[in-house]
């Protein structure tokens, strides 16, 4: 499928094609911090809450590369992420990875898993050196069962994440490539982006390939629509970055 063109925006110049590695440099809304804190389980809980998580866990570190869990296996713990992003992939029945998300620090990872018993549906792969607190399943459980403000984050964050889903299958049967694309460039500015309206920094570190399997496409769709959004001047790309300069704009091509 190719990029539509959008409606006119006035261009300013391109920038340079995006190879390899994407990062991210984009500004961002006042206010919408919210947008990463909601899906942190460490805020969801007071001091005395998260020391006693703490208690009942083992911090561990890994490099970039290396898989926290992998996909169909029993889950034996849950994670919560202190430091640098994992990416959840699936395999299809014709052995390609498929991207299912990115998770940051504060984030769970295996709670699906833990709560109702089954394999896992995914395998989590460090994207940096990361730093996670694992603890057993059962700890878990029991830990959630005892602490009302953690059920309630793993409530609202289900529900959450089934409103996601929802979302991203209308995307896919209504968006073409370059919508699917800014969607997903809008959803990194909003989760990961730090700093200042107007220089809101997210460093990502995902591949283009990455990109494409996130929105259901190729690599070379992901680098036409990177091209469009170049030419509208919404977008500028170096070697291994990439400048959000219209953020609402984005927005509107993915809606």
């Amino acid at each position: 499928m190719t990029a539509t063109t959008p409606s006119a925006t006035p261009p300013r110049p391109p920038g340079r094609g995006a190879h390899g590695v994407v990062r991210l440099v984009d500004a961002r809304p006042a206010g919408s911090l919210a947008a990463v804190e909601e899906h942190s389980f460490l805020d969801a809980l007071d001091p005395g809450a998260q020391e006693a998580l703490r208690g009942r866990g083992t911090v561990r570190r890994l490099p970039r590369g290396v898989a926290l869990f992998h996909e169909q296996t029993v889950p034996s713990d849950v994670a919560v992420l202190l430091a640098g992003r994992v990416k959840l992939t699936r395999v299809t029945a014709e052995g390609r990875d498929v991207l299912l998300a990115i998770r940051g620090p504060g984030e769970l990872l295996g709670e699906q898993s833990a709560l109702d018993g089954t394999p896992r549906s995914a395998t989590a792969v460090a994207l940096e050196p990361v730093e996670a607190l694992t603890l057993a399943a059962r700890d878990f459980v029991s830990f959630v069962s005892a602490t009302p403000s953690a059920a309630l984050f793993l409530m609202r964050l289900l529900s959450r994440r089934l409103r996601d889903a929802d979302d991203k299958r209308v995307g896919f049967a209504s968006q073409d490539t370059l919508g699917r694309v800014a969607a997903r460039l809008v959803e990194l500015a909003e989760r990961y982006g730090t700093g200042e309206r107007q220089s809101l920094r997210i460093d990502v570190p995902i591949t283009q390939e990455d990109l494409a399997s996130w929105t259901g496409t190729s690599r070379e769709g992901v680098s036409r629509a990177l091209q469009t959004l170049r030419s509208l001047g919404w977008v500028e790309t170096a070697r291994r970055s990439i400048t959000v300069l219209d953020l609402d704009a984005l927005r509107g091509r993915s809606g």
